[in-house]
């Protein structure tokens, strides 16, 4: 193991990132040369359930969590006898329109971080589109690309001003600051109330329904309309440039130099710099998202605009289609730890695998509603086609292709926008490893999909994006000097017939999952006129 060549590789600058995701916080580093995986560590972080529908974590846990798996991972590095000044930049990716509140001056939270997945700004939602003059939700989607969905930070932040005293008078004596994860990660690590930096990036700012992503600004009006004030907005930057210094632990100096939404960094990490390319993130939710160049495309099929990526200050910002399903990870989760059909996520593939098949079992897991592209807040879970033979392994067989049922009409959705069917599909994020799942997505989807050997590539693009940053510069976005990357590929294996069948029941299903929530008041005053529109 003495050659010169693997001598040099000891040398090589490495680049950090801190992953920060609705159910862990991990910390992982990587090598700027050949992209390889040195060394991570990984919590698991609490779930809050205060009430049905609503979704928390705690601020401070989050924080804990980071320095956990940052000062754990420089442990591990030590043992490997890897010199941790080697780490030349760190790179936060996080769970998007997750939302903040803190104190400026004692640098504490107002409240707990209400989740992207939480559903109680339902009422907020329906005041706020009944207020717009065409009463449509798609009223802001010219300057934001999105929907007016409980989806979106700003509903959040909407909520939090209208029901939390302690974020009402924080705002009154201006000592307020709101922010997605990532800019209360970069606020706490480069300082907090002493000096931290309160910014961040286009990638996450195009989450929130406040940001035009057509002007790459804050803006004015959409601020007015949910009446929101602009100075608790941070600062917005580009997704690769040097926001601030760590300023403690095991890493203090390193500059924090990349900043992406995980769907926009796993895009970065899976090398989808091309127009057309696209990748799907399997973790909490489904993400698919479709690299559409510097010019925004406009949905006309459910989907979402957003923007993908602005990798340096002079560098244009890249836009994607993203479609995104709310529960897929989430749904194995439930089956654990509500249902107790499993011990661990695990075993759901061999129990699954035992089946072979659903035997006709549909499973729509609409536990937040319907997200893309039906955006409809009022539907939840449903199983249907029952009989007396379905027994676990069909159910756990059905949950697997709801994922991939899921994935299949993103894709259609996408496929009509573009005009341009998608050739082969790249995947990541924690459940590829479920070979099962592969295959399924596979055949339902009837193209090929491909999985990277490493498949870290949500924290792998916010490490690219800090390593590549002006003023470190170790890690090079050139086309021609992009590490090769090893991948395994599925190709499709049933008749399109068979999988078309099977689709068709699956929306079959969903329609039935539809208008299962309706206030009180329409149900009575309405009679049955419930759900027809």
């Amino acid at each position: 193991g003495s050659s010169p060549g693997r001598r040099a590789a000891d040398m090589d600058p490495l680049a950090a990132a801190i992953d920060q995701g609705t159910s862990s916080t991990r910390f992982l580093v990587f090598n700027t040369k050949t992209a390889q995986l040195i060394s991570h560590h990984q919590v698991e972080l609490k779930q809050h359930f205060p009430k049905e529908g609503w979704v928390e974590a705690d601020p401070r846990e989050i924080m804990d969590t980071v320095h956990e798996c940052l000062e754990k991972t420089c442990q591990k590095l030590a043992q490997l006898s890897v010199d941790v000044s080697r780490i030349k930049a760190v790179g936060v990716t996080n769970q998007r329109e997750t939302t903040l509140v803190w104190d400026k001056e004692t640098g504490e939270p107002l409240y707990n971080a209400i989740v992207w997945l939480d559903l109680r700004t339902q009422s907020t939602v329906e005041r706020l589109i009944t207020k717009t003059p065409s009463r449509s939700k798609n009223h802001l989607k010219h300057k934001t690309g999105l929907p007016i969905s409980t989806y979106f930070s700003a509903v959040k932040l909407r909520w939090l001003l209208d029901n939390v005293e302690a974020v009402q008078q924080a705002v009154l004596s201006k000592r307020a600051m709101f922010g997605t994860v990532d800019s209360w990660i970069i606020w706490s690590l480069t300082g907090g109330r002493d000096g931290g930096v309160h910014v961040t990036d286009v990638s996450n700012a195009s989450r929130t329904l406040l940001f035009n992503i057509h002007s790459l600004d804050w803006d004015p009006e959409l601020c007015s309309f949910f009446d929101i004030p602009m100075e608790i907005l941070p600062t917005v930057r580009s997704s690769s440039e040097i926001y601030g210094r760590m300023r403690s632990g095991s890493l203090a100096g390193v500059p924090i130099s990349g900043c992406l939404g995980d769907q926009s960094a796993a895009l970065v990490g899976q090398m989808c710099f091309e127009e057309g390319q696209a990748k799907n993130t399997y973790g909490t939710g489904c993400f698919l998202l479709r690299n559409t160049g510097t010019k925004p495309v406009t949905s006309e099929h459910g989907l979402i605009t957003t923007i993908a990526y602005k990798l340096g200050r002079d560098k244009p910002a890249c836009y994607a289609l993203e479609g995104s399903v709310a529960i897929a990870g989430a749904v194995i989760r439930w089956l654990r730890d509500n249902m107790c059909i499993v011990q661990s996520s695990s075993e759901i593939e061999q129990l699954a695998a035992e089946a072979g098949t659903s035997y006709g079992c549909y499973f729509v897991p609409a536990f937040s509603g319907l997200y893309a592209p039906y955006w409809e807040p009022s539907a939840r879970g449903i199983i249907c086609g029952l009989t007396q033979f379905t027994n676990r392994s069909h159910l756990a067989f059905a949950a697997l292709e709801a994922v991939c049922f899921q994935t299949r009409e993103i894709l259609d959705a996408m496929n009509q926008d573009c005009c341009i069917p998608l050739p082969v599909l790249g995947v990541d994020g924690g459940m590829t490893g479920n070979r099962l799942l592969m295959q399924l997505q596979a055949d339902i989807l009837c193209i090929p999909v491909v999985r990277p050997s490493m498949s870290e590539t949500t924290a792998l693009g916010a490490a690219m994006a800090a390593g590549a940053a002006e003023g470190v510069e170790v890690w090079s976005l050139n086309p021609d000097q992009l590490p090769e990357v090893t991948a395994e590929r599925y190709q499709p294996q049933i008749n399109t017939q068979e999988s078309e069948l099977r689709f068709a029941r699956w929306k079959k299903a969903v329609q039935k999952s539809m208008n299962w929530e309706t206030s009180e008041t329409s149900c009575t005053s309405n009679g049955r006129q419930q759900g027809s529109n």
